[in-house]
């Protein structure tokens, strides 16, 4: 049976030793009595839940899956969800960063995205029904009227009720403009909405008191495309004016989705047959809504698989250490056994590594996205939420791509650490692959979020973001360029922030003359820009261990921390000199091969 123990060490490592997360959130009013004392003592309480309620779970919701009873919609979730649900509540946890206003305990987004990626490593099926209704609170926190705020936030803030995002139809994903869901409006100013959505994540269960699903459609005589949809709430319930439940609305599951992994999660068709909805914004403006539901969504997809990145290293570490097998090629390491503890052989070192520098590598991203987005929402310097938002913008298509391609690579390493053990269900590593392997795909592909990093986030402002990105690089490499000690780190990366401008200047000049090159580059593209950041975090880290080290810090983190930085710039790092050949290749031998394809 697998095991799961909370990273904290190395979250406290990185919110207080390399974000200085307290003199960054000191500024923001809403945090004034927020100190690393009470953040710690916050996620040590949540990784005993994540470790004790619902990873237990994870095994046996996987097995069990969801169920559906055809006669009357109702989805049942496996044993055991609904009462971690009612303990998650009893907790405090829904409302951990919601405003006082609605319930919320006004906490950090920064400590919500720790508590989330131990979520993640311990049940990914069961957080995400928790974990969407923070996409859909946001969407109406942003953009809806005061009288939807306050029929719906609190009761999603302390998780009395979930929400969902209802997006695909059955006839089109990424591509939202050919949706067909319609919307009638009626005299009472509300809409009938009729049509389909499939692979609605726990779209329908029965852990909740009501599900706020927020639906794109279309109203009548809207304009075709993306610039003719509407965002509207349809509650499972609807709602009366005293906030009470009313009559079960014509939003129902028609079906659940059997997937390759997630099982304990009701990925569900969903049918919406006249069910009554209210607008969100304008119409036809549905998308601006939509989007923030969709940028939390993208970060939140790479947390999850920035979590199992975590549980399936620590738990192929621990195989490794006790399976023996063979001997060194060096010679004997264990004389008292009958042959060596797979650890010391250099490939299966080079697999742990692997999931070791990826998995810490984004816990640093990942918080430090998270404190991006407190400087959005708080900071009452208003440049510096305008400078905050922009480089979030250039970096939630990294998180979202970058940590869940890793989470692949490493997940699948972890699972081989294990032999032919891994591949059998009773490990639960192959659960870690099966699962992982949805992050890259829903939320918009990997390729799609290439696509709007290298089109959008890059081309689209002439790389102004990007070298902002660059200064602070500059900045590290102008600290550190002559310390020998860090040289192993600095050189690679401030090679690495040359070549970026090189690089980018040409697929752009190339794009502009056919933009067909602008797709055959912006996978490759990504990984390096990903590789850059993770390049100038790892670097930072080395530079934090390295100074503990010379000031006479004995604690074995520091120089865990500096051998994992080595390992990645000599190993992982490399990648991108092959990335950047492939990327220069060019469209002609992905595009000229009608005959290879016919």
């Amino acid at each position: 049976m697998p095991s799961y123990t909370p990273p904290l060490r190395d979250m406290q490592f990185v919110m207080h030793e390399l974000l200085n997360a307290g003199e960054e959130l000191k500024p923001m009013a809403r945090y004034a009595d927020v100190d690393a004392d009470t953040m710690n003592a916050v996620l040590e309480e949540g990784g005993k839940f994540a470790s004790e309620v619902i990873f237990p779970l994870n095994k046996s919701g996987d097995e069990e899956g969801c169920k559906l009873d055809q006669a009357t919609h109702a989805v049942t979730t496996p044993k055991g969800f609904k009462q971690a649900y009612e303990q998650y509540i009893a907790g405090g946890w829904p409302g951990l960063s919601g405003d006082a206003e609605y319930g919320g305990q006004g906490l950090p987004l920064l400590v919500n995205q720790c508590f989330y990626e131990m979520l993640n490593s311990a049940n990914q099926a069961w957080t995400m029904y928790p974990g969407l209704t923070h996409g859909a609170h946001a969407a109406l926190h942003a953009h809806g009227t005061d009288e939807q705020k306050a029929t719906y936030l609190k009761k999603m803030t302390t998780g009395e009720w979930t929400g969902t995002m209802c997006l695909t139809e059955p006839h089109c994903g990424t591509d939202l403009g050919l949706m067909r869901t319609k919307a009638e409006p009626q005299p009472d100013g509300t809409y009938r909405i009729t049509g389909q959505k499939i692979f609605i994540s726990a779209g329908e269960h029965d852990m909740a008191g009501n599900i706020i699903h927020l639906v794109l459609a279309r109203v009548t005589d809207a304009p075709p495309g993306i610039k003719g949809v509407s965002l509207f709430i349809v509650p499972k319930f609807l709602v009366n004016k005293d906030g009470s439940l009313g009559e079960r609305n014509g939003i129902y599951c028609g079906g659940l989705e059997h997937k390759m992994g997630i099982h304990g999660n009701a990925t569900c068709q969903m049918v919406l047959d006249g069910a009554v909805g209210t607008m969100v914004g304008q119409p036809n403006k549905g998308m601006q809504g939509m989007f923030v539901m969709m940028n939390a969504a993208r970060l939140g997809v790479g947390n999850q698989s920035l979590g199992l990145t975590e549980v399936a290293y620590q738990n192929a570490l621990a195989y490794a250490k006790d399976r023996i097998q063979m001997r060194s090629l060096s010679g004997p390491k264990a004389k008292d056994k009958p042959a060596d503890p797979i650890i010391v052989h250099p490939d299966v070192r080079k697999m742990l590594l692997t999931a070791k520098a990826y998995a810490e590598g984004g816990r640093a991203l990942a918080m430090f996205c998270a404190l991006l987005l407190d400087k959005v929402h708080y900071h009452p310097d208003e440049k510096v939420r305008k400078e905050s938002d922009e480089m979030l913008s250039l970096l939630t298509p990294i998180v979202k791509a970058f940590l869940t391609d890793n989470g692949h690579i490493a997940t699948n390493a972890c699972m081989q650490v294990f032999g032919g053990h891994g591949f059998i269900k009773e490990w639960g590593m192959e659960q870690f692959v099966r699962d992982n392997r949805i992050n890259m795909i829903y939320e918009g592909t990997n390729t799609i979020q290439s696509l709007d990093l290298l089109g959008r986030k890059v081309l689209g402002n002439n790389g102004a973001t990007l070298a902002k990105f660059g200064k602070l690089v500059g900045k590290l490499v102008a600290e550190e360029g002559v310390n020998e000690k860090m040289a192993e780190f600095i050189n690679p990366l401030a090679y690495l922030g040359d070549q970026m401008t090189k690089f980018t200047t040409e697929i752009g000049f190339k794009g502009f003359q056919n933009p067909d090159e602008v797709g055959a580059a912006a996978v490759d593209y990504l990984r390096v820009a990903g590789h850059l950041v993770f390049g100038y975090f790892w670097a930072r880290m080395a530079q934090v261990a390295l100074r503990q080290i010379a000031e006479g810090n004995t604690d074995p983190f520091y120089q865990a921390k500096l051998q994992t930085a080595r390992f990645y710039f000599a190993r992982l790092f490399p990648e991108t000199a092959t990335l950047m050949r492939t990327a220069r290749a060019g469209s002609k031998v992905l595009m000229d091969t009608d005959a290879a394809l016919a």
